[in-house]
């Protein structure tokens, strides 16, 4: 009797060894890094883009689809399989398909239909055949558990437009801010409070994304008073529109102290009140 409750123990003993290093081997399994990265690089005046990129899934091929920037013609079409880390590298020649001048989508895929795994795209400008500097990323690239069949596609921070910078002797001031996407010049155009346009410029981003740009007032298109609108604009995403004010008068900038002038008056009063409070001072004279 006591042999048979010890084989029974020792059996349900072997049976949850069993169940936790299958559950452990699972884990294993599907406990990694999940996603796609891909980007695209290209030097100014040059006819070859390069695009790298990594990915988790080494069983699948990487699809690549180029489209013009109309979105009516696909230019190239190509499909790479990635080695055994998952890296691939694909160059494409800008060639006579090439016709439209603008951003070109390089969109690619590993998996097709109801079995796609990731779907990234890149934008890189062409004019008249020839490549503007490029260094564009998009990734997807997370760690945690790998659910095959579905798409985290990195979520894009747009444009972003800093304070204005105003510059000594309130002549000229300067517009900052930063960008997702490097590939592509920012639009700068200033707005007079009459709706005219003064100021129209084109600005290339720096690697990082940061844009800065110096413009000088002052002329007839500046006489107007007023605030002044200043509009940064890339694609035609609202998420690549941002804008600000800057208020000129008599042709140069007025700096913006309001805020500052209310705080240093209301530190002000409450230091007298403090100092009346403690001296038992009166500001009214009592007769």
């Amino acid at each position: 009797m006591n042999f048979k409750r010890s084989t029974t123990s020792m059996a349900i003993a072997l049976m949850a060894l069993s169940l936790v290093s299958m559950t452990s081997i699972q884990q294993d399994a599907f406990a990694q890094n999940t996603g796609m990265s891909i980007t695209a690089t290209a030097d100014k005046g040059s006819d070859t883009i390069t695009v790298t990129g990594k990915t988790v899934s080494k069983i699948s091929d990487v699809t690549f689809t180029v489209t013009s920037p109309s979105g009516s013609n696909v230019v190239a079409i190509d499909q790479i399989s990635p080695d055994s880390d998952g890296n691939f590298v694909k160059i494409f020649k800008v060639g006579p398909t090439w016709t439209e001048n603008g951003f070109y989508k390089i969109k690619a895929m590993q998996g097709t239909g109801a079995n796609s795994l990731y779907t990234l795209k890149v934008f890189v400008e062409v004019t008249n055949g020839m490549t503007e500097r490029t260094s564009a990323t998009q990734s997807n690239m997370e760690t945690g558990i790998f659910t095959p069949n579905t798409t985290n596609v990195a979520k894009d921070a747009g444009i972003l437009l800093d304070a204005i910078i105003i510059e000594n002797g309130s002549t000229m001031f300067e517009v900052t801010g930063k960008t997702d996407r490097v590939s592509q010049d920012i639009t700068l155009k200033v707005t007079a409070p009459n709706g005219n346009v003064v100021k129209v410029a084109q600005i290339s981003p720096m690697l990082d994304g940061e844009f800065a740009s110096k413009i000088t007032v002052g002329g007839p298109l500046w006489k107007q008073d007023g605030f002044y609108t200043v509009t940064v604009q890339q694609f035609d995403d609202p998420k690549y529109t941002a804008s600000t004010e800057v208020d000129i008068k008599d042709g140069v900038v007025v700096p913006e102290f309001g805020a500052i002038a209310a705080m240093i008056l209301a530190v002000a009063v409450i230091s007298i009140i403090a100092i009346s409070a403690k001296s038992r001072l009166s500001i009214i004279p009592r007769y």
